[in-house]
C-alpha cells in the first residue's frame, strides 16, 4: 500500500501490519475502573496474564539462516524447495469436515468462493470455510455494522486500527472466551498456535480474557529511514550519524533545477532520533515522581522543531509540503534521496525496479541519536491483527476454528505455509529457480484470507533477493540493540470513554506545526488545553493502572 504522503499513524498501522505480515477469565482491575461494576475499563495484571496465556512451545520444523537477534526477524535466504520437499507442521487433518464463515479484509479482488485454492485449503484443513471477505478500505464501516447484527460470522478479523467507537465493547460481549482451548498447557494441541510469542498472545487478553487469535508482529518493525544506497554510492555521499549531519547533508543533496531533493516528511524519524514516545497506550514515561505524556516532553517539541527546519532550508521535496503525489513514487524516480516508512518497502521497492532498474539499491539507514550518541528507541506492538470466534459458536465449531487457524499459522517453509501463501504448486504457481512465481489464476485466487485467522512469527524471507533479507535483518539486529520497552507495553488497556478523543487534534497540528502553518507555540499551547481538557486527570488514571497492573506484561 503506497503512501502518498507522510503516512499518519492510522494508514502506516493497516499498510504496514498487512503488508509486511504478508512478507513474511480474569478480572479486570477494579482500581483502575471508574465506570462502575462491570466496567471494561483498565488491563489485566501480570499475575492474572500468566494464568491466561498460552505455554510458548518453539517451532524447530524449520530453522532460519538468519536467527532472531535484539529481537529482529529471523531471516531465510535460500531458495525455495518444491512443495514435495517440504516438511509439514500440521501431519494429521485436524478438520473435521464442518462448515465456518469468516468475515476479514480483503485488499484486491476477491476470488471466487469455490475456486480451486480454496477447495484446496479446505480440503487440506478438513474445513470448509464460507468467506465473507469485505473492501480493507472500508472495513471499519462494515465491521461496526455487522457485529451490531445478530448475524456474526463464525469468526471476525479485527484489525487494530478499527478499534474504535463500540468495537472494543462487541469484542467483550460478542466473542469468545478461548481460555479454555488455549491457555497454558491446553495450546499443546495446536503446535503452531504454541509457537506464537507470548507478546502477541498477552495482546490478544482483551477484558481479561483470552479472546484474539493474533497476527505477530516483529519487534523491531518501526519505520525506517530509507535511502537510495546506490545513489548515495555514485556520489560519494555519506550516512549521517546525527541530526546536525542529516541537514549538512540535505542541503548538499538538494538541487531544485535538477529536480532533486533531499528527502520526503522525516516527522516519523524525527521522533525515533529524538527518542519520543510511542503512541497510546505506550504514551507515558516516569521523570522521577511525575507521570509524563509524550507530547509533555521536550524530546517531542525537538522532533517537531528539527523537522520544520528540514521543511524552511527547502531540502523537502514540495510535494511534500502540499501533501500530493506519491512519496514512494518520487524516491525510487530519485526526486527523492530519503524517505520514511514501513518495513515491507524494502523488498517491495527492490522487486518493483528490479526489471527496469537493476542498479536500483534501497537501504535502511542506522537510527542515530540527534546528538550523534545512541537512539533511544521503543519495540513495536507484539500484534496488531486478530481473529475473533464468535460467542455463541458450539464447542465443535470453537476447534473447527482453531484448525482453521493452527493450519495458517504454519512456519515459513512449511507445507502448510506455501499452501496458504502460493496455492497448488503447478495451478497457482510455479517454482522459478527457486522462487514461487504466480501463475496468473495464483494472481486471481490465491489472497491473503486464511492467513488472517492466526500468523506465525513473523520472519524475513525473499528467496529473490536474498540481500534484502541480510540487509534488513541486520538493520534490525543493531536497532534492536537500543530498544527497550515502554510502559505497559504488550499490555491491552481501555481507557475510559470519557477521554477516548482527547488528543485526537495533535497529528494534524503535527503536520501543521512541521509545514510551518503553525508555531511550536501553538503546539504547547495545545497541550495546556490537552491538559485543562481531561490530560490530567487521564495521568492520575493511568498512575493507578501502572501502579497496580505493573509497567509491562511482555
Amino acid at each position: 500500500m503506497s503512501q502518498t504522503h507522510s503516512p499518519s499513524r492510522r494508514t502506516f498501522l493497516a499498510s504496514t501490519a498487512v503488508a509486511a505480515a504478508v512478507a513474511g477469565g480474569a478480572p479486570l482491575l477494579s482500581a483502575c475502573s471508574s465506570g462502575g461494576e462491570g466496567s471494561k475499563e483498565g488491563t489485566t495484571t501480570k499475575k492474572e496474564a500468566e494464568k491466561i496465556l498460552p505455554a510458548y512451545r518453539a517451532s524447530d520444523v524449520v530453522e532460519p539462516d538468519i536467527p532472531s537477534e535484539n529481537g529482529s526477524r529471523p531471516g531465510f535466504t535460500g531458495k525455495a524447495e518444491p512443495y514435495g520437499k517440504l516438511p509439514a507442521s500440521v501431519p494429521e487433518k485436524m478438520g473435521k469436515g464442518g462448515r465456518v464463515t469468516i468475515m476479514s479484509p480483503l485488499w484486491g479482488t476477491p476470488p471466487k468462493k469455490d475456486c480451486a485454492y480454496y477447495r484446496a485449503v479446505d480440503e487440506a484443513i478438513g474445513v470448509h470455510v464460507d468467506w465473507r471477505t469485505q473492501d480493507g478500505n472500508t472495513y471499519g464501516e462494515k465491521l461496526g455494522a455487522v457485529l451490531a447484527s445478530s448475524g456474526i460470522p463464525d469468526m471476525v478479523v479485527i484489525p487494530s486500527w478499527e478499534m474504535q467507537g463500540k468495537i472494543p465493547s462487541a469484542i467483550d460481549s460478542r466473542f469468545a472466551d478461548l481460555g479454555p482451548h488455549l491457555s497454558g498447557d491446553k495450546v499443546g494441541k495446536y503446535p503452531n498456535l504454541a509457537a506464537i510469542p507470548t507478546a502477541a498472545w498477552q495482546m490478544s487478553i482483551f477484558g481479561g480474557k483470552l479472546k484474539g487469535l493474533p497476527i505477530p508482529s516483529g519487534a523491531v518493525d518501526i519505520v525506517i529511514p530509507y535511502y537510495r544506497q546506490d545513489v548515495f554510492e555514485d556520489k560519494g555521499w555519506e550516512v549521517p550519524a546525527s541530526a546536525q549531519e542529516f541537514m549538512d547533508l540535505a542541503k548538499e543533496i538538494t538541487a531544485p533545477r535538477a529536480k532533486v531533493w533531499a528527502c520526503e516528511d522525516m516527522k516519523w524519524t524525527a521522533f525515533n532520533v529524538f527518542g519520543v514516545l510511542p503512541d497510546k497506550p505506550y504514551c507515558w514515561e516516569r521523570q522521577g515522581e511525575k507521570l509524563v505524556h509524550r507530547i509533555e516532553t521536550d524530546n517531542y517539541l525537538e522532533a517537531l522543531e528539527w523537522t520544520r527546519k528540514l521543511y524552511a532550508a527547502g531540502v523537502v521535496h514540495p510535494d511534500a509540503m502540499a501533501v500530493r503525489g506519491d512519496a514512494g513514487t518520487r524516491f525510487t524516480a530519485g526526486q527523492s534521496m530519503i524517505i520514511n516508512d514501513g518495513n515491507a518497502k524494502w523488498y517491495g521497492w527492490t522487486f518493483e525496479q528490479s526489471g527496469k532498474n537493476p542498479g536500483f539499491r534501497v537501504s535502511g539507514m542506522d537510527i542515530f541519536g540527534h546528538d550523534g550518541g545512541d537512539p533511544q528507541l521503543y519495540f513495536a506492538n507484539p500484534a496488531g491483527i486478530w481473529a475473533f470466534i464468535n460467542r455463541k459458536a458450539s464447542r465443535e465449531t470453537i476447534e473447527e476454528c482453531l484448525a482453521i487457524a493452527n493450519f495458517a499459522a504454519a512456519p515459513y517453509g512449511t507445507k502448510e505455509n506455501r499452501l496458504v501463501r502460493y496455492g497448488v504448486e503447478g495451478t497457482h504457481y510455479t517454482l522459478k529457480d527457486g522462487v514461487p512465481t504466480k501463475t496468473e489464476q495464483g494472481v486471481t485466487e490465491v489472497q491473503d484470507t486464511y492467513f488472517f485467522t492466526a500468523s506465525a512469527e513473523a520472519v524475513a524471507a525473499f528467496p529473490d533477493h536474498p540481500h534484502v533479507v541480510e540487509d534488513w535483518c541486520g538493520w534490525q539486529q543493531r536497532m534492536g540493540a537500543f530498544m527497550k520497552k515502554p510502559l505497559l507495553y504488550g499490555m491491552q488497556v481501555r481507557e475510559p470513554n470519557r477521554w477516548a478523543n482527547l488528543g485526537d487534534q495533535f497529528e494534524d497540528l503535527e503536520d501543521d506545526v512541521v509545514r510551518g502553518r503553525k508555531k511550536v507555540s501553538d503546539m504547547q499551547q495545545a497541550v495546556e488545553d490537552w491538559r485543562k481538557a481531561g490530560g490530567d486527570e487521564l495521568r492520575d488514571w493511568y498512575r493507578k493502572l501502572i501502579d497496580e497492573a505493573g509497567e509491562s506484561a511482555a
